[in-house]
């Protein structure tokens, strides 16, 4: 038997992330019953140039929303804009059935954005760094 190639990446390649997520969603169903993984983002445009500023970008799957990437530029922070987006994130997630969320914010980010939103840390992993750690959040929603 020929062994498998196994190679390592820094680049995206869409074809890979596809056979990825067709095995994944069909390992689901079949182990679920059902295959309910659905990108979501939520996307902040300039009213007058509609380009992108910032927003947040996760996915929901068997009732459950992860909160992958949230951003937003130091001109729009402060304003509430934040809070708004992360609302209409857990909106979105609780339409499509998710009773929870998770993610995790770096410990120089926004913690305590997301705790004065109601999120609740369950972990903190460190780094080889000094001083910077990964903090896990959830929410029930």
């Amino acid at each position: 038997m020929r062994q498998s190639v196994i190679v390592v990446s820094d680049k995206t390649d869409p074809e890979f992330e596809k056979i990825i997520g067709q095995g994944l969603d069909e390992f689901n169903e079949l182990k679920a019953g059902l295959n309910d993984r659905r990108s979501l983002s939520v996307i902040v445009r300039d009213p007058d140039s509609s380009e992108v500023l910032g927003g947040a970008v996760g996915r929901t799957s068997l009732g459950l929303a992860f909160l992958d990437l949230f951003y937003l530029p130091d001109s729009l922070r402060g304003s509430g804009l934040g809070t708004k987006i992360l609302q209409a994130f857990e909106d979105e997630a609780r339409e499509r059935g998710c009773g929870s969320a998770v993610l995790y914010t770096i410990n120089f980010q926004a913690p305590g954005f997301y705790e004065k939103n109601g999120w609740v840390r369950f972990g903190e992993v460190s780094s080889d760094r000094e001083g910077i750690s990964r903090i896990f959040m959830s929410k029930k929603l």
